[in-house]
């Protein structure tokens, strides 16, 4: 009988075994799916808040998990996020690269035109070899500047496409970026072209170009040549993308990371502010030597077919800086509409300037919080010193009166202790106010973190006494339970006595 039980158990076991494993091995399924999925997700975050700037409000895609099997394709899965962050790690410094590049290219075609317009009339004269290489050198670097801004605006679809999870290209390409794309090439297209326009169609005359020599004749392309000189500085709206991508604030991770999870976008804008208030003096100083150096030439190159005192550069670096300070003496004034036009947006530009230039000294020289705090000490201690000596002049006044009064002093005696009875009340009126008026002042300025630490001590208070009531009440319950112990032994021993004494009575 028992070989019989013994193998209908065996035969039962061998029948469940199969059963028990298709269970632990859909558990284990399920069990490594959430784990994959779990570092699916926290990797797809990391990705995310890495990167420059959240294209699409700081949110992370979905991460979408197999219901099948596990096993190659999560694994693809991990690697392509991987690869993504490389890629995108690249296409950064590639866009930081193309930037700096851009700048250099843009700098250089202004600084050959600023030579080819000083050193024109003479060192060369116009129309030679010279001068046409020059110009075919501003228009080379023009090309250059061209090539750059379209590889980086490619190097910045190619990120879009990664941040948006591979999506096709031309949703990237909206009207907005159609537009800036377009304005930012016409921008940098720019540049004169005199010297091309008399060895292609006027080589047999005496003209010259009008920026090489004011006795020209054909004044529309003088305001040509003019106009596209000075619009060569649109290009310098390339330094601030310039800043952006340089700054250590952009190239920091954590800088980034709390960026990405508070939804605050890296702009130019939030980079000047961090300059201002990191390096206010600085930058304002920079700016402003950057602006008067280029606006005083803009004003020579408007004012040089006039030949008067403000073609000169000492004369445009006067009015410059008499116009950004707003005074204006009228000594000096421009003749031309270009010249006319570049002295108002001085002007403009020195209003704002003033305005942070006020800011930024006002921040240096107000106290800080705790100079306040002494400041308003010793002023408050003052003042009650004050107040204790205006209450003794006015009992001194009150005693002088009052013995005056008993004497039969004269009426002028009586005047006079009078008035200075007043005068002492009046004094010990007007500190009493300054005193409430200083204690509220102070009472305004909530001290964070002094605020601070008295939660955090009363906090702690709260769990000190909180854990002292959960010992207490441990105690008790062992208390508790030793007094139902022993009543219950006591019960028993009773219970035992009582029995006894039943039997002996019996």
């Amino acid at each position: 009988m028992s070989g019989g039980q013994d193998g209908t158990g065996h035969a039962r076991e061998r029948s469940r075994s199969p059963e028990g494993d298709e269970k632990r091995l859909s558990c284990a399924l399920e069990m490594e799916m959430t784990k994959r999925a779990m570092q699916a997700n926290s990797k797809v975050g990391c990705v995310n808040y890495g990167g420059l700037v959240h294209r699409n409000g700081g949110e992370s895609p979905e991460v979408s998990v197999p219901v099948s099997l596990p096993g190659k394709r999560t694994a693809q899965m991990e690697g392509d996020d991987l690869y993504r962050l490389r890629d995108r790690k690249f296409l950064l410094e590639d866009k930081k690269r193309l930037c700096a590049l851009a700048l250099g290219a843009a700098l250089l075609g202004i600084l050959l035109m600023i030579l080819h317009t000083e050193m024109c009339p003479f060192f060369y004269k116009p129309g030679t070899n010279i001068a046409l290489i020059i110009n075919c050198s501003i228009s080379l670097s023009t090309g250059c500047l061209l090539i750059f801004i379209i590889a980086f605006h490619y190097k910045d679809i190619r990120l879009f496409i990664i941040d948006q999870n591979q999506v096709d290209w031309r949703i990237a390409m909206t009207s907005h970026r159609v537009f800036v794309i377009t304005l930012e090439l016409l921008a940098c297209a720019i540049h004169p072209i005199g010297t091309y326009w008399e060895v292609g169609f006027l080589s047999n005359s005496s003209f010259s170009p009008p920026l090489c020599d004011s006795n020209h004749h054909n004044t529309a392309l003088a305001d040509l040549e003019l106009l596209l000189s000075v619009l060569m500085f649109l290009r310098l709206y390339l330094v601030h993308r310039a800043v952006l991508l340089h700054s250590k604030v952009l190239l920091s991770a954590s800088y980034r990371s709390i960026g990405s999870l508070n939804n605050i976008n890296f702009t130019f804008r939030f980079v000047l502010k961090v300059l201002m208030n990191k390096y206010p003096a600085r930058t304002l100083l920079v700016f402003i030597l950057f602006f008067w150096l280029t606006a005083s030439w803009m004003l020579t190159l408007c004012e040089r077919q006039t030949a008067g005192s403000t073609d000169h550069m000492e004369t445009a670096l006067w009015l410059i800086a008499i116009t950004f300070l707003t005074v204006g003496y009228g000594d000096v004034a421009p003749k031309t509409r270009c010249g006319k036009s570049v002295c108002l947006f001085t002007g403009v530009m020195g209003v704002a300037c003033t305005a942070m230039l006020v800011a930024v000294v006002t921040k240096k020289l107000a106290l800080n919080k705790g100079e306040k705090h002494v400041h308003f000490f010793m002023l408050d201690i003052q003042i009650s010193k004050g107040i204790r000596h205006a209450a003794a002049n006015v009992l001194r006044e009150c005693w002088l009166l009052h013995r005056a009064n008993v004497t039969k002093g004269t009426r002028q005696e009586h005047r006079r202790h009078q008035r200075c009875l007043l005068e002492a009340i009046r004094v010990f009126r007007h500190l009493r106010l300054k005193q409430r008026k200083l204690r509220d002042y102070v009472s305004e300025m909530v001290d964070l973190p002094k605020m601070q630490m008295i939660m955090c001590d009363l906090s702690a208070n709260w769990n000190n006494s909180y854990r002292e009531l959960e010992q207490r009440i441990l105690s008790m319950e062992q208390k508790l339970e030793e007094l139902s112990r022993c009543f219950q032994e006591t019960s028993k021993l009773l219970s035992q006595v009582l029995r006894h004494r039943n039997q002996e009575i019996r």
